[in-house]
């Protein structure tokens, strides 16, 4: 499996749009994003880093792996 790196927010929101995802709205720091066929949001705090266990959240809730999220960046 492949460490995460340290990556901001605006990254994050980057490589879950090049699976799909797309940004419906921001609520203060957090950015949610939709996908088509998808009950789950994703919230991802615009902040310089992500941390990495919130990411890891992320990741899972995407149904990706860490393996196809790093090589997307």
């Amino acid at each position: 499996m492949a460490t995460l790196p340290a990556i901001s927010g605006q990254e994050a929101v980057r490589v879950f749009e090049s699976f799909g995802w797309t940004a419906a709205r921001q609520k203060g720091s957090h950015i949610i994003m939709t996908k088509k066929g998808e009950i789950v949001t994703l919230s991802i705090p615009n902040h310089k880093e992500v941390a990495r266990g919130t990411l890891r959240s992320l990741i899972r809730s995407a149904n990706l792996t860490v393996d196809e999220f790093v090589a997307a960046l």
